[in-house]
Parts: C-alpha cells; sequence; structure tokens
C-alpha cells in the first residue's frame, strides 16, 4: 500500500468512512488511485496479517485514522506502536509459544514480562537484565524449556530407546564408548581414518528401535553413496566415522542425546529417539 497515494478524503469525520466527490479530474484521480492501491489488501490481511475479514469496517476506520494524522509524529508514533503490538500479539507470541510448548496451549510465556522486556531494551533503561546477558541465556533458557515440555509428551520414546540400548549393550559383537555410543563391525576396512574436517563418501540406512526405516542411502540416492562433511553430522556419526577406517560397514546404535534430541525429523524420526544406522564408510574425498 503506498499511503501517500491517498490523496484526499475531502471533508468526513474522524474515523468515519469518507464519501466520494468526483468533480474534478483530480477528484477522480484520487479515486482511482485509492482503487488500484487496494488490489489484493483483502487476501493480504486474511493470510499474511491474520485479520478477520469480518471485522473490515473496523479496519477502514483505522486506516482514515491513521491517514488523517499525515506529518503528526506524536500520532505516528502511536499508530506503528499498534502495528508492532499487533504483530507481537498475533504473531510472535505464537511462534515462540509453539516453539517452546507445540501443541500444548495451556502454557504461554508472559505476556506482560515480554512487553516489560521489550520496552526497557528499546528504552535503552531500567532493565533488569543486561542486553548481553539476555543475548547469551534467553536461547538456552528456551531449549532447556522446550525439552522439558517435549519430554513429557514424548517420554515413552525416550524409555524406549534407553531400553533398547540397555538390552542391546549386552549382545555379542556390540562395544559402548565412553559417551554411550554402541556400534558393532560388520565388515572391518583397513583405510584411512576421517577427521572431523574430512570429506567423505557414506551409504547408510537409518531405522528406529521398532526397525522402522526413515531413511536409507542404498534406495533414496539411486543406489549412490552420498558426500557429507563429518563434522556437520549428528554427533553420534561424528564419533562413529572418525573411528571407522575407510572400507568398514558398522551397525551403530545412538542414543537420543546423541542423535536429534528434542528435534523431530521428518515425518518418523520423533524427539528423544534412539536410532540405528548401518553404516559404511567408502571413501574419503580429496
Amino acid at each position: 500500500m503506498a499511503a501517500a497515494a491517498i490523496i484526499a478524503f475531502g471533508s468526513c469525520q474522524k474515523g468515519s468512512a469518507p464519501s466520494a466527490s468526483l468533480k474534478t479530474d483530480l477528484d477522480t484521480l484520487s479515486y482511482e488511485l485509492g482503487m488500484a492501491n487496494s488490489r489484493g489488501l483483502k487476501m493480504y490481511l486474511s493470510e499474511r496479517m491474520g485479520i478477520d475479514t469480518t471485522y473490515l469496517d473496523e479496519f477502514f476506520k483505522g486506516v482514515v485514522v491513521a491517514a488523517q494524522a499525515g506529518d503528526d509524529k506524536k500520532k505516528a508514533a502511536y499508530y506503528a506502536g499498534i502495528q508492532i503490538g499487533q504483530q507481537i500479539g498475533s504473531q510472535m507470541l505464537k511462534g515462540v509459544n509453539y516453539q517452546i510448548f507445540g501443541e500444548d496451549s495451556t502454557q504461554s510465556i508472559s505476556l506482560r514480562n515480554f512487553l516489560s522486556g521489550f520496552i526497557a531494551a528499546t528504552k535503552g533503561k531500567d532493565e533488569k537484565i543486561s542486553m548481553k546477558q539476555a543475548e547469551k541465556e534467553f536461547q538456552k533458557r528456551m531449549e532447556d524449556m522446550r525439552d522439558k515440555a517435549l519430554s513429557k509428551v514424548y517420554n515413552e520414546n525416550k524409555e524406549a530407546g534407553e531400553k533398547f540400548l540397555a538390552e542391546n549393550a549386552k549382545k555379542d559383537g556390540v562395544k559402548t564408548t565412553p559417551s554411550g555410543l554402541q556400534y558393532k563391525v560388520i565388515k572391518e576396512g583397513n583405510g584411512p581414518i576421517p577427521a572431523d574436517t574430512s570429506k567423505v563418501l557414506v551409504h547408510y540406512e537409518g531405522r528406529l528401535v521398532n526397525d522402522t526405516i526413515f531413511d536409507s542411502s542404498y534406495k533414496n540416492n539411486d543406489g549412490k553413496p552420498v558426500q557429507i562433511v563429518v563434522g556437520q553430522m549428528i554427533p553420534g556419526w561424528i564419533e562413529t566415522l572418525t573411528m571407522m577406517p575407510v572400507g568398514s560397514t558398522w551397525e551403530v546404535y545412538i542414543p537420543q542425546e546423541l542423535a536429534y534430541g528434542s528435534r523431530e525429523v521428518g515425518s518418523k524420526v520423533k524427539p528423544f529417539s534412539a536410532l540405528i544406522f548401518k553404516l559404511e564408510l567408502v571413501k574419503i574425498e580429496e
């Protein structure tokens, strides 16, 4: 919307919908510009701003009042505050709540405290926490709260993985590292061992502890090995690949904390899932 295109409303009461008077070419041009600048607006309001178009008359009142404010800086600041406040209430708050609490609509961050911190930091005074401390801590605090909330929902996944790994550790040929990673050598290669900075070619098949296959380079990559950088993978893969000689094929059993943890990956890997991989190290790339 180009607000500057709304040239004149004629005489009208503040907040009411103005009536058009098309007596001159300028009058008509003004009206036409208003029409042209409304193209797609209703869809934008509904789809991008989440506005219920049942209340379009209220929207129009706001448009008229804000447009008539002209260059009044005090009013412009107030209307900008309303716009940003609506974005906080209708978009940002919902997004953050979903990140932390998922589908649990009974929990929410405090809007009052959010706004208090938002205003104090913008003003640059009366902060209860320094900006440096907030930026350092909030991501970790948010992840911890998210993990705590999700662990209630997906506790069965966590327990199933722990039970599987405890029983698997007792099987012949299965070795356990200090981190809790387990592996069994299917084929021992005699090539070099990658570093975490190495680029390598691997074949793999990933399964859940109930034997559901969730990914496979043998099936999903035209039967070709996949090129990866070791250090960019999940911790369980990094630890495994930096122990494996080229030419090896291992079966690897990865605790959830060395896999994706509280993240959900695709439609099959739910939070706190222990994973099993058949992992074949084909080659270290130059």
